[in-house]
């Protein structure tokens, strides 16, 4: 009738639990049972039950302390349980709640008003249980196609509008070099295979430093640092993460023939951005705005084969950490003014 729903009867009293056990299993439960709260605990751990129901008074641990256990524990909180308390005792069954307890059962019992209230539990454990599901699903899904920090945005329900704020970034931007040619010589198929090889390896060395992946852009990867989550070291995890995406590419390429082999060009910028959600109110894109971002590709476009290119406003924050070859002033694309410029070469 009920399914095969496990119910843990926790109380010090043999004849309690033999009377709970058959009229339980007569409702088509399985049944555990447990005479002390230290038995109840372990059980409840190794089991796993849908449902306990917990006596307050028991040797060694009372139930309080067994529920507060339990609720305390992120991998047995979502147990429900129904406290058992007597018929006098109100401040019981407060203390009880208090602790974490769902809901309370007065003895001695009346069986009708039991099996209502464990019917009533179980069918909001397995809502909740359904919700927790669908949540996971939704994390599962929406993380392939967002950045963690602004999936976690979108399920907390925050900046949910379109608009942004001004902030202080670091800009990420990669390109790989040689893409053109190789889907020139190359059937469609492998030549997606190689790209996301390439971006993936690039993408897996960014989040190692929590930088949030903005979009990837045919062959091209754009990642922000410091928003939406503040990083006051932001400079720093752009750097070393654009020298891990080197590196791993490098190894990427032993396993590859020449021909397959897609090296990079890396720009990063530090500078202020607007970040925020830009699009229409029903289809948004979490992403940095601003002459930063536009910096950072113009830095790359000047990036030879494996090369990684700072700002000056990012080689500032980081002097002390790496050397470089100074490029100067350089005149870059679309732009009036010039932008100095510094070749990442290795770490002091």
């Amino acid at each position: 009738m009920t399914g095969a729903a496990t119910i843990l009867a926790a109380d010090d009293t043999q004849e309690e639990t033999d009377i709970l056990h058959d009229f339980l299993s007569a409702l088509g439960y399985n049944v555990l049972v447990a005479h002390d709260g230290l038995e109840t605990l372990t059980k409840v751990r190794l089991f796993h039950p849908d449902l306990l129901l917990l006596d307050i008074h028991m040797p060694g641990m009372d139930g309080f302390e067994v529920c507060r256990r339990l609720k305390a524990d992120p991998l047995t909180a979502d147990i429900p349980v129904l406290m058992v308390t007597g018929l006098r005792d109100l401040r019981d069954r407060v203390k009880g709640l208090g602790v974490g307890a769902d809901d309370y059962i007065i003895k001695p019992f009346d069986f009708e008003e039991l099996a209502a209230r464990i019917a009533a539990r179980l069918r909001a454990k397995q809502e909740a249980d359904r919700l927790r599901l669908e949540q996971a699903r939704t994390r599962e899904v929406l993380q392939r196609y967002l950045a963690q920090p602004v999936v976690e945005t979108i399920l907390n329900g925050s900046d949910l509008a379109l608009g942004g704020t001004r902030r202080e970034v670091t800009v990420l931007f990669v390109d790989l070099h040689g893409f053109t040619a190789l889907a020139e010589r190359t059937p469609p198929e492998k030549v997606l295979e190689l790209l996301n090889a390439h971006l993936g390896t690039a993408a897996e060395a960014v989040l190692v430093y929590r930088g949030t992946l903005d979009k990837f852009m045919g062959d091209a990867m754009l990642t922000i640092f410091n928003a939406p989550h503040p990083q006051p070291d932001h400079a720093r995890r752009a750097v070393r993460a654009a020298w891990l995406i080197r590196t791993r590419l490098q190894q990427l390429h032993k396993a590859l023939p020449p021909e397959h082999r897609l090296v990079c060009g890396i720009g990063i910028h530090t500078g202020e951005a607007v970040v925020g959600n830009i699009g229409a109110p029903w289809l948004m894109n979490y992403t940095a705005v601003g002459d930063t971002v536009n910096i950072a590709k113009r830095l790359e476009e000047i990036a030879g084969d494996g090369e990684i290119v700072l700002s000056r406003e990012t080689y500032v924050q980081v002097e002390e950490l790496v050397k470089v070859r100074p490029l100067g002033l350089r005149r870059v694309r679309h732009r009036k003014e010039l932008v100095e410029a510094f070749v990442m070469l290795g770490w002091k």
